[in-house]
Formats: C-alpha cells, sequence, structure tokens
C-alpha cells in the first residue's frame, strides 16, 4: 500500500515536470530545426564554393579560357537557387497576423523596429500544458512580406544586406587598395580619376535621364513609383564596374600593362565613387526633396555632401594606415609575427568600422587605408607579417567575389523581393551601355588633347568592354528592397550583373583578338606587385598621363615629400629626419628616428621596400633635390635626396 502511494506521487510529480518542461522542449526542437537549417544553408553555399574551385583548376588545367571563375560561381548560384525554389520544403514558416492598434503613431512609411508579442499567464501552449507566468517574445522587423508561404529553406538562403557591406566588402576593397601601389597605376593617374571619378557622376546622371524618360513611357503602374531620383539612383548603382574576368585573362594573356592599369585602378577607385554618390542622393532625397522635385539648393547641398564624405572617408583610411604604420615602427611586435599580423588587421579593418560610425562612407577609407597600408606599413613589417597578409587577403578576396556571384545567382530564385518588368529591364541593359560610352569615349577625346602618348582608340573600346557590373552594384540594389521601384531596380541589376559577367567574360580574349591588342610578348619585372601577374607594357617609359616635363614637377614634388618627410616618419627608411628636417626641429626630429634608421645601410631599402617602383620612373625628372623646395630656409641639412625615381620612394 504504501509503495503504491509512493508510486502514485512519483508518477504525478514526474507527468506535472513533463508538463511545465513543455514548452522548453518545444523551443528546443525549435532552435535545433532552426540550427539544422542554417547549417543547411551553410553547407549549400561551402559545396558551391568547393565546386567552383575544382572546376576552376580544371579549366586551368585545360587552358579554358571563355569561362572566368565569376561566370562559374553565377552559373552554379543559378542552377543550385532553381533546386531550392522549385524542389519544395515540408518546412513552412508558422505565422500569426497581427494588427496595429487605433491610434499608433507607426504606419507603412515608418514602421516599427521591433514587435513585442505578449502572451497572457492564463493562456497555454499547447492542451495539457500547465498555464504559463508572463511571456513576451520579440520579432524584429525584416521588411515587407511578398510570399506568406514561403519555407524556411528559402528564407535562409537569403541574407541580411547588411551583412555584405559589414563583412563581405571590406575585405575584397580592402584587397584591391592593398595591391594598388606600382608605378603604372601612378603613371595613368590623371586618367584613372577622370573615368572613376567624373565619368562615374557623368555615366549616372545619363543612365538615371534616359531611365527617367524610359520609365515615363512604360505602364503606369510602375511610372507611377519611380521618381527622378529614384531613376538616378539606379544610374549610381549600376555605373562601377568590377571587370575580375576581364583582367584576369589580361594576366594570362600579357596584356599592356598600362591598358591593365587603367580598367584595373578605374574599377577599384569607382567603386568608392559610386557608393557616396549614391549616399549623396539619398541625402538629396531625405533633406531637401520630399516630392521628388529638384531644387538648386538641396543640388548643391549635395554636391557638398559628396565631396566632404569623400574627403573626410579619405582622411579616415589614410590616418588609419599611417597610425598602424607608427605602430609597428615604435613597437617590438614584430618579434611577435602572429600578433602583428592580428594587428595589422585589426587597423584595417577598424579604419572602415570608424567611417560607417561617424555617418561616412568605409568602402572608401577602407580603400585608401589599404593604399596606406601597402606604401608604409608593409615594410615595417616582418617577412613571416607579409606574406601572411598578403595571402590572407588575397584568400579573402577570393572567397568574398566568388560567394557574393553565387549568392546573386542562388537570390535570382530565392530572394522574395523581385520585380520582374521586361520593358524596364530592356531599357536598363540599354542605357548601362550608353552610360559606360559616354564615360569612356568623350573623356578619353579630352585626355589625349594633353596626354603624350594618347589612349589608342582599340584600348578606348577595351575599356567600354570591360564595364562589367559585379559586387557593388548588387550590394547597393539589395540594400533597400522595400518600395516596388527597388525591387525592380534589384532584379535589373541582377540580370546586368548576370549577363555581363558570363557573356562579356567570357568573350574578352575575342575581344583582344578583333580589337587587335597585342598579347603574348616579353614580360614585365614587376608584375608581381599587380593582383594578376605576367602583364607586360609596350609604352615607352616616359609615357603616361601627361607625358614628359608636364608630370615631371607633380612627381618630382611627391616624391620629394615622400621620400625625406613621409617614409622616413613612418617607416625605418633612410634619410632620417634629422638630416631633412629644419635645425629647429631636431628635437622632435630624433623622438620620431629609430636606432634603425641610423645603423641601416643605404642600400637596406632598396632591397626590401616593398613600394620599390612605386613612383614615374621617367627620365625627366632629377635625381636629386634642392631641400630649400621642401623646407625653404633649410641650409644645415646633411644629404640631399639622390634617387628618388626607384626603390628611394
Amino acid at each position: 500500500m504504501n509503495r503504491n502511494v509512493v508510486f502514485t506521487f512519483f508518477l504525478f510529480c514526474f507527468v506535472t515536470i513533463c508538463r511545465g518542461s513543455g514548452t522548453d522542449i518545444a523551443l528546443d526542437a525549435k532552435a535545433t530545426l532552426l540550427h539544422r537549417i542554417d547549417s543547411l544553408n551553410l553547407l549549400i553555399y561551402t559545396c558551391l564554393l568547393t565546386l567552383t574551385v575544382l572546376t576552376i583548376w580544371v579549366f586551368k588545367h585545360r587552358r579554358v579560357s571563355w569561362l572566368h571563375e565569376t561566370g562559374l560561381a553565377v552559373i552554379y548560384g543559378l542552377i543550385v537557387g532553381a533546386i531550392i525554389r522549385y524542389a519544395g520544403s515540408t518546412n513552412h514558416i508558422t505565422h500569426i497576423n497581427v494588427n496595429p492598434e487605433p491610434g499608433t503613431t507607426y504606419n507603412l512609411s515608418v514602421p516599427p523596429d521591433m514587435l513585442r508579442f505578449h502572451f497572457p499567464a492564463s493562456l497555454p501552449i499547447t492542451p495539457g500544458d500547465s498555464p504559463i507566468a508572463n511571456k513576451t517574445y520579440a520579432y524584429s522587423f525584416r521588411g515587407e512580406i511578398v510570399n506568406v508561404e514561403q519555407n524556411e529553406i528559402d528564407l535562409k538562403a537569403t541574407f541580411d544586406p547588411e551583412i555584405f557591406f559589414n563583412i563581405i566588402l571590406p575585405p575584397i576593397i580592402f584587397h584591391a587598395g592593398y595591391c594598388l601601389k606600382r608605378k603604372y597605376f601612378f603613371r595613368n593617374l590623371g586618367a584613372i580619376l577622370t573615368f572613376a571619378m567624373v565619368g562615374t557622376a557623368l555615366s549616372a546622371l545619363v543612365i538615371g535621364a534616359l531611365m527617367y524618360g524610359c520609365v515615363q513611357l512604360m505602364p503606369a503602374s510602375l511610372a507611377s513609383s519611380f521618381t527622378f531620383l529614384d531613376t538616378l539612383y539606379f544610374g549610381a548603382l549600376i555605373s562601377p564596374t568590377d571587370p575580375l574576368t576581364v583582367l584576369a585573362i589580361f594576366s594570362q594573356l600579357k596584356v599592356d600593362v598600362n591598358l591593365y592599369a587603367m580598367i584595373f585602378g578605374e574599377s577599384v577607385l569607382n567603386d568608392a565613387v559610386a557608393l557616396v554618390l549614391s549616399g549623396a542622393i539619398q541625402n538629396y532625397e531625405t533633406r531637401y526633396s520630399h516630392d521628388g522635385g529638384f531644387e538648386i539648393s538641396g543640388f548643391l547641398g549635395a554636391i557638398g555632401d559628396f565631396i566632404g564624405i569623400f574627403s573626410l572617408s579619405l582622411l579616415v583610411g589614410a590616418l588609419m594606415g599611417c597610425l598602424t604604420a607608427l605602430m609597428t615602427k615604435f613597437t617590438h611586435v614584430r618579434d611577435w609575427p602572429l600578433l602583428e599580423s592580428a594587428l595589422f588587421v585589426l587597423m584595417s579593418y577598424a579604419a572602415f568600422l570608424i567611417a560607417e560610425v561617424c555617418e561616412l562612407t568605409g568602402v572608401v577609407a577602407v580603400l585608401f587605408c589599404g593604399i596606406c597600408q601597402a606604401h608604409y606599413t608593409y615594410n615595417n613589417l616582418s617577412s613571416d607579417s607579409r606574406n601572411r597578409t598578403k595571402q590572407l587577403f588575397e584568400l579573402l578576396n577570393f572567397l568574398a567575389e566568388n560567394f557574393i556571384f553565387t549568392y546573386i545567382g542562388v537570390s535570382m530564385f530565392t530572394f522574395p523581393k523581385h520585380h520582374f518588368d521586361p520593358w524596364f529591364i530592356i531599357a536598363g541593359f540599354i542605357t548601362s551601355m550608353l552610360g559606360r560610352a559616354v564615360n569612356i569615349y568623350p573623356l578619353s577625346f579630352l585626355l589625349n588633347l594633353g596626354r603624350k602618348p594618347p589612349i589608342p582608340v582599340n584600348f578606348q573600346h577595351m575599356l567600354f568592354f570591360s564595364g562589367l557590373r559585379g559586387a557593388m552594384s548588387f550590394a547597393l540594389a539589395i540594400r533597400n528592397t522595400v518600395s516596388e521601384a527597388r525591387q525592380a531596380m534589384l532584379t535589373t541589376t541582377s540580370m546586368i550583373v548576370i549577363a555581363t559577367v558570363v557573356l562579356q567574360g567570357g568573350a574578352a580574349t575575342h575581344a583582344l583578338d578583333y580589337l587587335r591588342i597585342p598579347t603574348g610578348q616579353g614580360s614585365n619585372e614587376e608584375s608581381e606587385a599587380l593582383p594578376y601577374r605576367d602583364v607586360r607594357s609596350d609604352t615607352p617609359r616616359g609615357g603616361g598621363d601627361a607625358g614628359g616635363g608636364q608630370k615631371a614637377r607633380l612627381a618630382r614634388v611627391w616624391g620629394a615629400l615622400d621620400s625625406r618627410l613621409l617614409k622616413p616618419l613612418l617607416t625605418h627608411a633612410r634619410p632620417p629626419l634629422t638630416e631633412t628636417l629644419p635645425a629647429f626641429m631636431r628635437p622632435v626630429a630624433r623622438l620620431l628616428t629609430t636606432t634603425h634608421q641610423y645603423t641601416q645601410g643605404d642600400n637596406t631599402l632598396r632591397r626590401t621596400d616593398s613600394d620599390s617602383d612605386l613612383c614615374i620612373d621617367d627620365p625627366q625628372i632629377p635625381s636629386s633635390i634642392d631641400p630649400q623646395q621642401l623646407w625653404p630656409g633649410l641650409v644645415d641639412t646633411r644629404i640631399s635626396v639622390e634617387g628618388i625615381t626607384g626603390s628611394n620612394i
């Protein structure tokens, strides 16, 4: 009898505990299911990247050049996206319809950031469970729902757009800046800046104006959702280029290095310009124009925003690069290469985050941080850290680029906010080509008026052909897809990216043959500095943007400033500051000069400097600089600047 009572008591307690823990068990099961779906999603992308790598190896082994790795990633993404979309899934998302209370201050334009769903104490979760205490669950804002019956795999196959800007884009942009430090970039700096800054802005304006005219001829349902600022924003996001495919073929075929430098330099800088330009357009719409109209004061304010944000972002990146150089110069962190490499990576990423926190543009900051890191910090690093940072960012760039192109393919089927309008897509293709043409041909004509040697016509055609769209265009388009206009922009941008990467990238070799651009003749002694190797130069040493004496003074002033002040300050380069600064600054100079700078030989930097060929090594640039050009009144200088061409800069 007593045993039965004890058994019944324990059975009652066990049933009560099980009922009370039913909620926790259900939540654990839900969390486990979500974890499995997340793992499956990451596994899909990992397998896609693995398949892309293996196919690239096969293509390289078979010397296949008609399809680049980015095109492969897009095609594989399209196939897997179609499978996910049409294979179906039994894991449908559960939902509850919630309506706003009467008198709420929130509306369609300003939705709440979070919903707090309150469960009363008297409401059990499932029949048979014990009543639960007051519980409130929070649901974050994700955006407008297009398909209520969307399954969890579809949902998990799409990422938060901020992941692209905060995690994936920074290593891509930094890697571009980290490689952008050789002399052919500076030889063609005038053309690169013209195409990247003036050309990108001009292209955005032309595309925006033409698209606005085309939209007005489309059905009223679509035309009513677009303002001129919307089409101008589309012009800004579709103007940046990403000619990875073309550049890879250039490196394999040893195409003229000046053509390579112009295409690569423009693609690096126009990403930053397009991002700042799109932000300026958004600021104009927010601050000055509430009805889509034009205001001259707002237009001038937007131009000021563009110049100010770009300049301040550049300054943030440069200062972080210089700060890293000082830290690696005046500390002994190089004795621990792992810590040194970690410091290098963290300081570089901090440049991006600082700019974003200050409402600037992190992409611009991390780009110029990479340039400064390559020009100064790299020379202070130990050999282990040099190799590690180069290989690390090369690997991150490769994985990030291919992941984005894979995701573009997958998202064509899984992203719920696509708006397919054939007329808008056709107009987008045509206007993007016209915008690229306006970028290249008129500006090339103007540049050739003062450029010796001029940009040949076949080079201009190749510059036009290299206007592939890529990661930056897609990232800008997917960042905001709330309105129907932005959804149409995303769909059109994705289609343009896919078409240009697969078709134009595959036809690059044939374009070189058709345009009769020489390939495969000789090699270049500094090809290892560029992100792709074995490019050559058919241009004489005196060639470049302005030719001869027209550019000598600019190169002379910059070379003197860099070799006599910046390099000795930020690196262990000679001559030390005690020999170049005025006499009244000698105490500061001694404080900023290391023992290594006094004791090393004059040829040390020549052997180790990463920028041994950074400056334009024109015969017209003299081999020495008068100290009075830099420091008026300086009479007690013990050495002159010698050999500002080549390795001393």
